[in-house]
């Protein structure tokens, strides 16, 4: 596996048309490889995130198994002559998990669920909208990705039963998009989650950084990273 860093040049329409789309910008990222990726069911895959620090500070996260070439990002997109992507092998990292390990983290996620308004109707998709519920949702995936967000010292806790994690909720978004070859558009709500975790199931937590979850991971989500502190 490796895990890449690529910075848009936001200044540029060819950023901001990427950006604007995350099919768009899923296409993108699959033209990085000579070969088109397999995906196996529950297996390795390429995920992908975006994070913006600022206005004129986005970067793209991907994490694949085969190395990804972005020049034709970097020439859409990026600074042709100067600038350049970071592709570090992530394996270094995977194999050294340990139980017990304390790590910072960052997910961008599709928090749903699954509802049915009368006996009769099939169930919907529906995001969760609301901070409470969204937090939920990551903390009923915890056990089963291999690690656990950590609890707050309870002198630390504000009176407010979402202050229990370390775990903060932010940058929700609601992209509106048309896939290819469909009338309809899709609406997607996404959130990014910043906290800190401890890994209970080293193996688990290997398939969650290479595997992504939730889902919508086509379009942006998925994608745990994770660093020291």
């Amino acid at each position: 596996m490796y895990l890449t860093r690529f910075r848009f040049n936001t200044a540029r329409l060819g950023a901001r048309r990427l950006l604007s789309s995350p099919q768009r910008l899923h296409a993108a990222i699959m033209f990085a490889f000579a070969e088109p990726p397999t995906e196996p069911r529950g297996g390795p895959r390429v995920l992908w995130r975006i994070d913006r620090n600022s206005r004129a500070e986005t970067y793209l996260y991907i994490a694949s198994p085969a190395e990804p070439d972005l020049t034709h990002l970097a020439e859409e997109a990026g600074w042709p002559q100067t600038g350049r992507w970071e592709t570090h092998d992530y394996e270094p990292l995977l194999s050294r998990l340990t139980k017990g390990d304390v790590w910072s983290f960052r997910l961008t996620a599709n928090p749903v669920h699954s509802i049915r308004r009368k006996a009769d109707e099939p169930t919907k998709v529906t995001a969760h909208v609301s901070r409470r519920h969204q937090i939920d949702w990551l903390l009923q995936r915890q056990d089963k990705a291999g690690f656990v967000v950590l609890e707050k010292p309870a002198e630390q806790r504000l009176h407010d039963e979402l202050d229990q994690h370390e775990v903060v909720v932010r940058d929700r978004r609601q992209l509106d998009f048309t896939k290819a070859g469909q009338r309809h558009s899709v609406t997607l709500v996404t959130v990014t989650f910043d906290g800190r975790l401890q890994v209970t199931d080293p193996d688990a937590m290997r398939h969650t950084l290479t595997a992504g979850l939730g889902k919508a991971k086509a379009y942006g989500c998925g994608l745990m990273t994770l660093a020291q502190g």
